[in-house]
């Protein structure tokens, strides 16, 4: 496999004979043994009945705890939950495995660590269904962050360069509450496999032409376990992707960018 192959995000096509579900809903899960169930039960519970069918999906980016076994029993137990494992790629990586493995037609994620309260999906799902002003993707924004001062402060600044660099007027982007039609993956390509990912999917959908809203979300504190934590190598990982992706549009526009399936 190449290394274009590999970057590429194109959601799994679904097994001969087998029902697309309307929609995937993907987490990533690094060492989530103390809220991979509870994750997996609110998804079912909170999103399944939004939907005429749904996936549930499990990144388990590596975990050494017992993630990886808590996951595998859920998915035995229940057909519509599923999981991926690989070696751990880090949070960029364990979203570009998730957009990868969606068989959905919609595919919705969030993150692992309980700090949103998933029935707010269907704000995003009610922003995709409105033909008065159609969108290909809905972007959630956190109402009032429940995290560190530090991290805010971070993010924040992160949010301003951003927005600078590359003209993106997101209001939270690394808020981990957003939608999709699977139809904006066709063909796009990402690269990172750190925190920047989640910016580089909005920078290159925002190119693409892709239509998107943004939604208010609440936020809420961890539940339990403990957050990574944005490490200066993160933040130096992060810089250097955000400096590779502005040079690469400048450059190389058309291959950065890949083609889009038409309709």
């Amino acid at each position: 496999m190449t290394q274009d192959q590999k970057s590429s995000p194109d959601p799994t096509p679904a097994p001969p004979g087998d029902a697309r579900p309307a929609l995937t809903f993907f987490f990533p899960a690094y060492n989530e043994q103390e809220n991979i169930e509870r994750t997996v039960e609110r998804a079912l519970a909170e999103i399944g009945p939004l939907v005429s069918s749904i996936e549930v999906l499990a990144i388990d980016d590596g975990s050494t705890d017992s993630t990886p076994a808590l996951a595998d029993a859920l998915a035995a137990a229940d057909p519509r939950v599923r999981v991926h494992h690989q070696p751990n790629r880090g949070y960029g990586g364990a979203l570009k495995a998730g957009f990868e493995e969606a068989r959905g037609e919609l595919i919705c994620f969030s993150d692992g660590d309980l700090q949103f309260d998933l029935r707010e999906m269907s704000r995003l799902l009610d922003r995709l269904a409105d033909d008065r002003k159609p969108v290909d993707a809905v972007i959630g924004y956190r109402i009032k962050r429940r995290d560190p001062f530090h991290r805010i402060f971070i993010a924040k600044t992160y949010n301003a360069i951003v927005s600078v660099a590359f003209g993106l007027r997101v209001r939270d982007i690394d808020c981990a509450m957003k939608l999709f039609r699977r139809e904006v993956f066709d063909g796009l390509r990402l690269d990172a496999e750190g925190p920047f990912l989640s910016a580089e999917l909005l920078i290159k959908l925002r190119a693409r032409g892709v239509r998107s809203a943004q939604v208010g979300v609440n936020h809420y504190p961890r539940a339990a376990g403990s957050n990574t934590g944005a490490s200066i190598g993160k933040i130096l990982r992060t810089f250097r992707d955000l400096a590779v992706l502005r040079w690469a549009l400048w450059t190389r526009r058309a291959h950065v960018l890949g083609t889009r399936t038409k309709a």
